[in-house]
C-alpha cells in the first residue's frame, strides 16, 4: 500500500495512520460528527495535531458527543467543568468559541436543513472564499483552520497525495456517489 508522505514518517500502529486511514478526507455526513470535527481543528490552534489526536475521545465525551443542541445551551457552570477537565485543551476562548459557533450552526440548521446541506451549498468556492464565510458565521476560524476541517471533510483537494491508497478509494467513493 502507498500512503501519504506525513504517514510513513509515523510509526505503523500510530494513530496518525489511523486518522489517515479511516477519517482524514472523508466526508461526514452527521451534523454533529462535522461540527465535532471543526471542535477539534478550533482545539489545535498553535498546538500539534498530535496532542488533539490523544485527546479526542476526551473532547467527545466532554462535549457531549458533539451534540450541536447541547453544546448551544452551555452555561458558566459547564464551562468552568471544562475548564478543569485536564482531558482536553483548557483555553477559554476556544471553549467560548465552540458554544457560540454551536448556536450559529443551530441558526444553519434552521434556514439550511443541516450543517452538512449548508456546507454543500457552498461546494466549489476557492480556499479563500470559504475562509471568508466561515469568519462571517464564527469564531476561531482562522485560514488553516477552515483549510484542514474542508481538507480533513472532504471539501477541499489536498487530504492525500495522489499515489496514496485513501486519494485513490475516496475518488472511487466519489465517482460511486456521482
Amino acid at each position: 500500500m502507498s500512503y501519504c508522505d506525513y504517514v510513513l514518517s509515523k510509526p505503523k500502529d500510530d494513530h496518525h495512520r489511523i486518522y489517515h486511514d479511516f477519517h482524514y478526507g472523508t466526508p461526514i455526513e452527521d451534523d454533529n460528527e462535522l461540527f465535532g470535527r471543526l471542535i477539534l481543528e478550533i482545539n489545535q490552534a498553535g498546538l500539534s495535531w498530535d496532542i488533539i489526536l490523544k485527546k479526542q475521545t476526551n473532547f467527545s465525551e466532554a462535549f457531549d458527543v458533539y451534540r450541536i443542541d447541547k453544546i448551544a445551551n452551555y452555561q458558566e457552570d459547564k464551562v468552568n467543568e471544562l475548564l478543569q477537565n485536564p482531558g482536553i485543551i483548557r483555553n477559554k476562548l476556544k471553549i467560548n468559541a465552540v458554544i457560540y459557533n454551536a448556536n450559529q450552526v443551530l441558526l444553519i440548521q434552521k434556514e439550511f436543513g443541516s450543517f452538512k446541506f449548508w456546507l454543500d451549498s457552498h461546494l466549489g468556492k476557492s480556499k479563500e472564499e470559504w475562509v471568508k464565510l466561515f469568519k462571517k458565521h464564527f469564531k476561531f476560524v482562522g485560514g488553516e483552520i477552515v483549510n484542514e476541517f474542508l481538507m480533513s471533510t472532504g471539501y477541499l483537494p489536498g487530504a492525500h497525495h495522489p499515489n496514496c491508497f485513501r486519494y485513490k478509494e475516496l475518488n472511487k467513493q466519489s465517482a460511486a456517489a456521482d
